[in-house]
């Protein structure tokens, strides 16, 4: 019997390694595709060498084309799962928000979830079952970011896609779920123009009831069980990962 597979975007850092870490060891043929080509190889590399088999490759999920022949070259019999994890954050307040910087967040973050979503889907249709996991935001599905609201926007549709794609794919056997990430350690939230920045994160743990910022690999056990077997009828669902930030009062 054959491995499982998955493929995860922007897998070399941040949220999507973990998930490649998580899916490797758990003895899954695990795709890793990022524009971060060394970061990536790397990871890839490494995962290899501790006897998991892993590849890597070079992915731009605003590109159709690029997208479609990645998937091609990887998928085999189709993925079991697809984890769509790229994405970017850039601060801008929204008076000064451009046409151009609102369409490029919104072509990385949800138009590049569509395509790698839509790229997978007829193998898995002709296979009877798959399992998508959209990686979201607290900020994209209750929680209000200022000077991102690009990013929001983008993270919020990201859950209408995951929802109607659950009710769409649901008869072909293909379940969807998003992921809502709250303040994770990653080089996203510590970067300190875009995002929060160390200080930032610092300052926000008084507001998370179990006192601490999250790391990456908390996300991908989440991603991990949602793929599982575990949660073989859940779908449609919003998995907030946030230590019970969102639900705090006062």
């Amino acid at each position: 019997m054959s491995s499982p597979s998955v493929l995860i975007t922007g897998a070399a850092i941040g949220i999507g390694a973990a998930c490649a870490d998580t899916f490797a060891r758990a003895g899954h043929r695990t795709v890793l595709t990022d524009v971060l080509e060394d970061e990536g190889e790397r990871l890839a590399a490494s995962l290899r060498e501790q006897g998991h088999d892993a590849q890597f490759r070079t992915l731009d999920v605003t590109d159709s084309a690029q997208v479609g022949a990645v998937v091609r070259e990887t998928e085999g019999q189709g993925f079991d799962a697809v984890v769509a994890n790229a994405g970017i954050a850039r601060r801008r307040r929204f008076k000064d928000l451009t046409d151009e910087e609102w369409s490029h967040t919104l072509d990385v973050n949800l138009q590049g979830e569509m395509r790698v979503f839509r790229a997978v889907v007829p193998a898995m249709m002709r296979r009877g079952s798959g399992s998508l996991v959209a990686l979201s935001s607290i900020s994209g599905s209750t929680y209000g970011w200022d000077e991102h609201a690009h990013y929001s926007a983008a993270k919020a549709g990201v859950i209408g896609m995951a929802r109607a794609l659950a009710v769409e794919l649901g008869p072909h056997g293909i379940r969807a779920n998003a992921v809502a990430p709250g303040l994770i350690r990653t080089a996203q939230s510590l970067h300190p123009e875009h995002s929060m920045g160390e200080v930032g994160l610092k300052a926000a743990v008084s507001s998370v009831p179990l006192g601490r910022i999250g790391e990456p690999a908390e996300v991908a056990d989440v991603v991990a069980f949602l793929v599982s077997d575990a949660a073989r009828y859940v779908s449609g669902q919003v998995i907030v990962v946030d230590g019970g930030l969102v639900v705090r009062q006062g």
